[in-house]
């Protein structure tokens, strides 16, 4: 296996109310653990020494959209900035970063070039995943070119870090958000490599994927869900800890499922709506006091010998 080098109302007959009850709106100064499907609480920034002498963290961002210049952020650049001092000013330094998509708004060159040139400033490794705002008319050449080197296919890859093995899928081909027919899809031949990629761990290994669009039916109306999930969660199902991370719907939301914790992140560019609630898309009507309360980034760690992984929530408030 192969590992990047620094790069840089639901059909699921889930109703609304349903839906609210699944959604964990994490707050600023709480980190969240699961241990056997029940969530406990603590104030951020009290790390244990357990944390800190048997295991390690590592932060997620998503949905950067440089590029996009329009109400409620338009300076994208500079909030992705914020992200990046944020992270570098944590006590201690995560081992790395990933991106899990829409790094750009357009796919345009001189946008990949920004994305690469802002994330240059992180004290740590940067690992990515393009989202459907990355793909470009070449079938994503420019993101591949600038971030894809030593992935397969489109873009997916694995690597593993102090016993934990790492997914990045990508499922955004035919995505297209705001749309029931633009569902996230992974496809026949990135399972079989999934397939392939799981055939050699022990049950006992924690698993982690990340992914741009949710890999459970968030809100199929408005193409927040992988059509395809089902068969790469079922690769997933023999794992005593696996732990899902997605962007692509610009909030957090929780969900577990037996074994399997999905999480999404926030943007650093800009919030959308909760599922069925308005439009999807940027919320131009946000007050400009409130935007940096909905933007942010998590932040996971791991220790050993536990079965589920802790994830902070933070916006740039």
């Amino acid at each position: 296996m192969e590992t990047p080098k620094k790069q840089h109302e639901g059909s699921d007959g889930i109703d609304r109310r349903g839906m609210l009850q699944c959604m964990a709106w994490v707050g600023t100064g709480l980190i969240w653990s699961l241990s056997g499907g029940i969530p406990a609480a603590r104030v951020f920034g009290q790390e244990t020494e357990q944390t800190r002498r048997r295991g390690f963290s590592f932060v997620q961002i998503s949905d950067s959209h440089i590029g996009f210049s329009k109400a409620p952020n338009k300076d994208v650049v500079g909030t992705l900035r914020t992200v990046v001092a944020r992270i570098n000013a944590l006590p201690h330094r995560p081992a790395f970063v990933l991106h899990t998509g829409d790094l750009t708004h357009l796919a345009r060159a001189e946008e990949f070039d920004t994305v690469s040139e802002v994330l240059k400033g992180l004290k740590t490794t940067v690992f990515y995943l393009p989202g459907e705002h990355d793909f470009d008319t070449a079938d994503n050449r420019l993101y591949l070119e600038r971030f894809g080197k030593g992935t397969h296919g489109r873009g997916w890859y694995s690597f593993d870090h102090s016993g934990v093995h790492f997914i990045g899928l990508v499922n955004v081909a035919n995505a297209q958000s705001g749309s029931a027919n633009g569902l996230g899809q992974i496809g026949a031949e990135q399972l079989h490599w999934l397939e392939r990629d799981l055939g050699n761990l022990a049950a006992s290994t924690p698993v982690v994927v990340f992914a741009h669009v949710p890999l459970w039916m968030v809100y199929p109306k408005w193409g927040w869900g992988t059509q395809d999930a089902a068969r790469a969660l079922a690769l997933l199902k023999r794992f005593g800890s696996v732990t899902i991370l997605n962007g692509h719907i610009h909030q957090v939301m929780q969900k577990v499922e037996g074994k399997v914790t999905f999480h999404t992140a926030r943007s650093t560019a800009f919030p959308q709506g909760e599922p069925g609630k308005g439009k999807p898309g940027p919320m131009r009507d946000l007050p400009a006091n409130r935007l940096r309360q909905t933007l942010g980034l998590s932040q996971v760690a791991y220790v050993e010998g536990d079965r589920s992984l802790a994830i902070v929530d933070s916006t740039l408030q």
